[in-house]
């Protein structure tokens, strides 16, 4: 077999092969770390309905769930596409990586081995926010073990491979790191905290006193408050210790105690019903009626923070201002897509990750040349 043929044949099939190998376990991180399960134990993968543990010989990434027609074998349950998917797309980002970094890096370090690292730590960007993705796609948060990890794993691999930044010094390669987390994380934290200020408010106002009620599933699962027809988990209200939700309400029911009533207030750890107090932790029940509510939501999650500082961690502040631009323009562009076509709820909230995904892939592939265009589409000279 010819170098040409290893190279340009070879080594990118295996690329595709490791990253739907990475995706197989990255649909384990997806599955389980929202549930707070380990991702070691139990160490195989098993069914969601039946627990059947899969043996290797039927955990092969694309194939099985080919194989048997997206079901599984034995309960015979259908498996969500959702698996094939993130394994299909690990493998063609890796096999993308591979083919649009390890020439340049090549160039860059005049190092196989300092090259083949420098895919790797892309490589690893590209696994954790396709992870990240998946999980605020169905739970709506992103957790610390992808967007903490990920930022001590963006700074390490800039010490490491300046190369990644463009640099030869690894002290500037830190520096350029920790500005892009630095930067990254101030900007949306800036926007998350106007964001509160315009919109951290949602009101409701009923013609009739209409139903509405707090109550909580199991001790595992987080609180339900519900205000008519709409569903709110409670960390999706009470996100910060500030947080008030406000009701004018003509009667209240607490522990099965039913009285009038006309001002409800939730803050922090009490209940106070016309000025009477209430810990939070002696309420089994409470359900009411009200005419008028002011909920607290926030503009965008605390995670989002955590994660566009984890993405500038690996490259750098100018791919931070390109991400956001990106991200917001294709999140509101989705948004107003799924309003006026689906039909869906102006206050529905949307996961804004998979957008910031969106815009470090665009980065990572084509950012520069794109932030050109538009550059010079707007008239400036470069």
């Amino acid at each position: 077999m010819s170098y040409e043929t290893f190279f340009q044949v070879v080594l990118p099939i295996a690329a595709f092969i490791i990253g739907s190998c990475v995706g197989s376990f990255l649909n384990v991180v997806i599955y389980r770390v929202p549930l707070g399960m380990s991702v070691n134990e139990p160490k195989r993968s098993f069914c969601p309905t039946c627990k059947t543990q899969i043996p290797a010989w039927l955990n092969i990434p694309l194939l099985t769930w080919l194989m048997l027609g997206g079901k599984c074998k034995w309960c015979r349950t259908p498996i969500s596409p959702r698996y094939f998917v993130v394994e299909l797309l690990t493998g063609l980002l890796f096999l993308a990586a591979w083919k649009g970094f390890y020439p340049p890096f090549f160039e860059e370090t005049r190092s196989e081995l300092q090259a083949l690292w420098g895919i790797v730590a892309i490589w690893t960007l590209l696994a954790l926010l396709v992870a990240a993705t998946f999980i605020d796609f169905d739970h709506f948060i992103i957790p610390d073990s992808i967007t903490l990890g990920g930022l001590v794993a963006g700074l390490v691999a800039s010490v490491a491979l300046p190369h990644l930044h463009q640099e030869t010094s690894h002290w500037r390669a830190l520096w350029q790191s920790v500005v892009g987390a630095a930067a990254g994380f101030g900007l949306l934290w800036a926007v998350v905290n106007l964001g509160k200020l315009a919109f951290g408010r949602l009101k409701y106002a009923f013609d009739t006193p209409t139903l509405w009620s707090i109550s909580q599933p199991d001790e595992e699962s987080n609180p339900v408050i519900r205000i008519g027809e709409d569903r709110k988990d409670w960390d999706e209200v009470f996100y910060r210790d500030s947080d008030r939700l406000v009701m004018e309400i003509s009667e209240v029911t607490i522990n099965g105690e039913r009285r009038e009533a006309k001002g409800l207030t939730i803050q922090g750890e009490t209940i106070t019903v016309d000025g009477e107090a209430f810990p939070l932790e002696q309420v089994k029940s409470i359900e009411g009626l009200c005419t008028k509510a002011t909920v607290p939501r926030e503009a965008m999650g605390f995670g989002d923070v955590k994660f566009i500082a984890m993405i500038g961690a690996f490259l750098g502040w100018e791919a931070v201002l390109f991400t956001v631009f990106a991200a917001s323009i294709v999140g509101a562009l989705v948004g107003i897509l799924q309003k006026l076509v689906a039909r869906e709820s102006w206050t529905r909230p949307l996961p804004f990750g998979p957008y910031l995904t969106m815009g470090a892939i665009l980065w990572i592939f084509a950012g520069p040349p794109l932030m050109t265009w538009y550059l010079r589409a707007m008239g400036f000279e470069l």
